[in-house]
């Protein structure tokens, strides 16, 4: 899963350094991969940006904060071993597992970068690539004869003089979903500011590792192992620039969100699963659907896929710290043409709610079915597929290291794919951010047909 890539607009690296837990925690710590681990061996980085509105001189940094935040991350780490260690992929027929070994280590790179920090901060469309100067590169895989080993999470600590900090995260997402990799980044937060671990212990927000509390009595991990190990391990392609890709990002405030539920129970009282949600999914959705110029056949079918944490769902349900992945795949389905109609977003709603309902709240348990996911979302490549990645359960903008909250958060993951970023509103009680990257053309394509569904509803 590592990168290589040549970014034109790279920062100036100051430093890199290997952060290694203390080697006083365990000798090594072995976690086999469960099938919610497994669907994710071949998936692409996952990366995040955090920006602090924080003016600070270039010697405080290099004298006092890359030191302090090398040191709570040692401290950090010393809690969530599995992130300094790899995944091992057996080149025969064993299974992968997550291996932390004395030694191991997690990639901080420090640098420095003079773009223009209110601009990179902004919600208004900007240049996709100019964001990587953050975005730290996962450490390239060993091969052996026995094994590929995969490093799971590198860490940059960006620098813009005297106006703020980025922090970019990048980790390989087998080794845990957006609820493990988000407490982790807390936890970090939590001893920066604070000057050790007391506050993670008082909150029992320490990750819990038992593979033996996910129960699986269907067999699924077997089963996906049997259909992922007909590929070799292969690490992710190179990002290539230009992208060609504008980012922006779109609020709704606590209102929006609440005259959008009122227009659909309105028109249909009696529709299930009308959240925050799962409207702002469908206005998404279908301002996409209508951005795109090309001639689309009516009956062709549009896909909205999302996961969904199943922590608390299933019959022995795990701890909220449970670290992994424990995720639940939910599609929702409908054609371009009722898409593109004049009900179009009453239909969305419509069918992310039924999604939710069939899967979420099944009555035969969350991973009813589960058994068919890997090769159901399998056929889905190549088609006309969106997504989402974050989820507003997962506050990154509560991550406080003690220069204040983040004043900006990006996804840059959502540059490779068709997903959508969404996250809680930094400034608007109630509200909520969407992330888009796409071409230029389209996004302001669809900043319009966002601002006149909203104007109109």
């Amino acid at each position: 899963m590592a990168e290589t890539r040549e970014n034109p607009m790279a920062a100036t690296v100051l430093e890199v350094c290997e952060i290694q837990p203390s080697p006083d925690t365990v000798a090594e710590l072995i976690l086999p991969l469960t099938h919610f681990d497994i669907n994710w061996l071949y998936f692409h980085p996952v990366q995040r940006l955090l920006f602090f509105d924080f003016p600070c001189s270039k010697t405080h940094f290099i004298e006092t904060l890359g030191p302090k935040l090398k040191q709570s991350l040692l401290q950090t780490l010393n809690h969530f071993l599995p992130l300094a260690g790899n995944i091992v992929h057996p080149v025969d027929s064993g299974r992968p597992f997550t291996r932390f070994s004395v030694g191991d280590s997690v990639t901080l790179t420090i640098a420095e970068c003079n773009k223009d920090f209110k601009h990179l901060t902004g919600n208004h469309p900007r240049v996709s690539d100019e964001f990587y100067a953050c975005v730290p590169n996962l450490p390239t895989a060993k091969h052996s004869p026995e094994a590929v080993v995969f490093p799971v999470l590198a860490v940059q600590v960006t620098l813009f003089p005297e106006h703020g900090l980025c922090l970019g995260f990048t980790n390989h997402h087998a080794i845990g979903d957006a609820s493990t990799i988000v407490r982790f980044i807390k936890a970090w937060a939590s001893v920066t500011k604070f000057g050790d671990n007391a506050k993670l212990i008082d909150e029992k927000s320490l990750p819990f590792y038992d593979r033996t509390a996910v129960a699986d009595p269907d067999g699924l991990d077997s089963i996906y192992w049997n259909l992922m190990r007909i590929s070799r391990p292969v690490e992710s392609p190179p990002i290539k620039f230009p992208l060609n890709k504008s980012r922006a990002t779109f609020v709704l405030k606590k209102d929006d969100v609440q005259m959008l539920k009122n227009f659909v129970l309105a028109q249909q009282p009696e529709m299930p699963h009308v959240t925050a949600f799962t409207v702002t999914c469908a206005l998404v959705w279908v301002c996409l659907v209508k951005t795109e110029t090309e001639i689309v056949p009516e009956e062709e079918p549009e896909y909205f896929c999302f996961a969904a944490d199943c922590r608390g769902r299933l019959d022995s349900p795990l701890p909220t710290a449970y670290f992994g992945n424990c995720l639940a795949f939910v599609k929702a389905e409908a054609t371009n043409g009722r898409l593109r109609g004049r009900d179009g977003f009453l239909v969305a709603v419509q069918c992310l709610g039924d999604a939710v309902r069939k899967s979420v709240y099944n009555p035969n348990g969350i991973l009813d079915g589960a058994e068919k996911w890997p090769v159901e979302f399998g056929k889905l490549i190549g088609k006309r597929l969106f997504g989402v990645a974050g989820s507003p359960r997962f506050d990154l903008y509560d991550a406080d290291y003690g220069w204040g909250r983040p004043i900006k958060y990006e996804s840059a993951s959502i540059d490779g794919d068709t997903s959508m970023s969404l996250c809680k509103s930094r400034n608007f009680d109630g509200g909520l951010e969407i992330g888009l990257s796409r071409p230029k053309k389209k996004l302001d394509a669809f900043a319009f047909i966002f601002t006149e569904a909203l104007r109109k509803l």
